[in-house]
C-alpha cells in the first residue's frame, strides 16, 4: 500500500469535504460529517478528508504508485471543480 498526504489551505474546506463526499456518495462507500470523511473507492482505495478552518486535509491510500498518481488527479479536478471561485494548491507528500 502506498500512503500520501496533502494540505490545502482554504477557508472553505468543510464545504469542499462535504460536496465532494455528497458528489460520490452515488457512485462509492461514503461517510462524512462537516469536518471528516471517508470514501472507500475500492477495497485497495480509501481517501480520508479532514476540515479545519484554514485548510482541508487529504489522505489517500493506494495499492501502487500509478494508482497514487491517478487519484491524486481525480481528486484535484473534483475539488477544483467545487472551489472555482479560488486557486487551491496541493502540497502533496
Amino acid at each position: 500500500m502506498v500512503s500520501t498526504e496533502a494540505e490545502v489551505a482554504t477557508a472553505n474546506a468543510s464545504r469542499y469535504l462535504q460536496q465532494l463526499s455528497k458528489h460520490w456518495s452515488h457512485k462509492f462507500v461514503v461517510t462524512f460529517d462537516e469536518t471528516k470523511s471517508t470514501i472507500i473507492f475500492a477495497e485497495d482505495r480509501k481517501a480520508e478528508l479532514t476540515a479545519a478552518p484554514d485548510r482541508l486535509r487529504i489522505r489517500l491510500r493506494v495499492p501502487d504508485e500509478e494508482t497514487r498518481d491517478r487519484m491524486r488527479r481525480v481528486l484535484e479536478e473534483h475539488l477544483n471543480r467545487f472551489a472555482f471561485r479560488e486557486a487551491l494548491e496541493y502540497r502533496w507528500t
